[in-house]
């Protein structure tokens, strides 16, 4: 049964003794060193345009880096992520959602937790340079949940490249990570995600006018009503209740059909019960789930970690165990 029974993580420094500090800490001062980015930026099918982040070195491997709500490819996990697999013999992609690469994106649409047409498009663009025979995916938070459901909607159609996957801290039940930002402990990290979101909205109502009903920005009070009044519309839903449904790639990990790993922290504070699938890896024969007891949200930092994190070293595990180009 691919549920593992026991976590490798060995646990955090002392000092990070709960999930907040274990999310917050290495976020805030954790900083990456060796990291020299070339960008480039592809046209989407729709008129749009992707920025990509890339390290390469020549290796036969990639790996395709996906960051979280309102991240970049600069985020510290996902330059601690390329840096790592690249000092192991891969390259690297790190892509960034749209609006997320420092630039607002030209279309109405931005991006959200089930949006797998754009990573589609970053895969397809990294099979036709032609320079890899063996593909891997990393996810962290959201980035975590369009892997996991790309994935289970490609289903026995996924490239034959692509030879695992792994997702951290992943909200695969988008209502339930929804509700629990609402909570009273969570509310720096709303207030942060949600600052960040009203800024971008703000902009979108300038490139749309009409298009929104600003207004209602300052009757947001749940998390639940902005996606009703803006993620679901932007995003081309027809309520918040069809986008949570839509995006949570808990509804799609019957499909799939290659290795993945889901590495979930107990102790992550905007994660619940219903975001660790224990029945659907119990049944399942390419989806394992870990549990980890510590890490907090997307942290992972481990008693004794320098230069790199464990979810660094276990994504990299994973993928060697099943990247092979044979």
């Amino acid at each position: 049964m691919p549920v593992i029974p026991t976590s490798s993580y060995p646990g955090p420094a002392r000092f990070q003794f709960n999930g907040h500090l274990q999310t917050l800490i290495p976020g805030m001062f954790r900083r990456i060193k060796g990291v020299d980015y070339q960008r480039e930026r592809i046209e989407t099918a729709d008129g749009d345009f992707l920025d990509l982040d890339w390290l390469t070195h020549g290796n036969r491997r990639l790996v395709i880096l996906t960051h979280g709500l309102e991240g970049s490819s600069a985020g510290q996990y996902i330059r601690g992520t390329a840096r790592h697999f690249t000092r192991h013999g891969w390259d690297a992609l790190a892509w960034n959602c749209r609006s997320c690469s420092g630039e607002m994106n030209r279309r109405f649409r931005m991006y959200h937790h089930g949006d797998t047409e754009d990573i589609d498009a970053i895969v397809q663009h990294a099979l036709q340079t032609g320079r890899y025979d063996a593909l891997v995916l990393v996810g962290y938070s959201m980035g975590g949940n369009i892997t996991m459901k790309y994935l289970g909607t490609k289903g026995d159609q996924v490239a034959p490249q692509i030879k695992a996957a792994v997702a951290f801290s992943s909200p695969c039940d988008i209502a339930a990570g929804a509700d629990v930002l609402d909570r009273w402990d969570n509310f720096i990290y709303k207030k942060r995600f949600m600052g960040f979101l009203e800024r971008k909205i703000r902009l979108k109502n300038k490139q749309f006018p009409g298009h929104l009903d600003i207004s209602k920005l300052r009757k947001v009070r749940r998390w639940h009503d902005f996606d009703e009044w803006f993620s679901a519309p932007i995003c081309g839903f027809q309520s918040a209740a069809e986008f949570h449904r839509q995006a949570s790639a808990k509804n799609f990990l019957e499909g799939i059909r290659i290795p993945v790993l889901l590495v979930n922290a107990a102790n992550d504070p905007i994660l619940t019960p219903e975001c660790f699938p224990f029945d659907i890896a119990e049944k399942h024969p390419w989806f394992h789930f870990e549990l980890a007891p510590g890490g907090g949200h997307c942290g992972f930092r481990a008693r004794g970690d320098r230069d790199s994190s464990w979810s660094e070293r276990r994504a990299l595990e994973f993928c060697e165990q099943h990247g092979n180009t044979d």
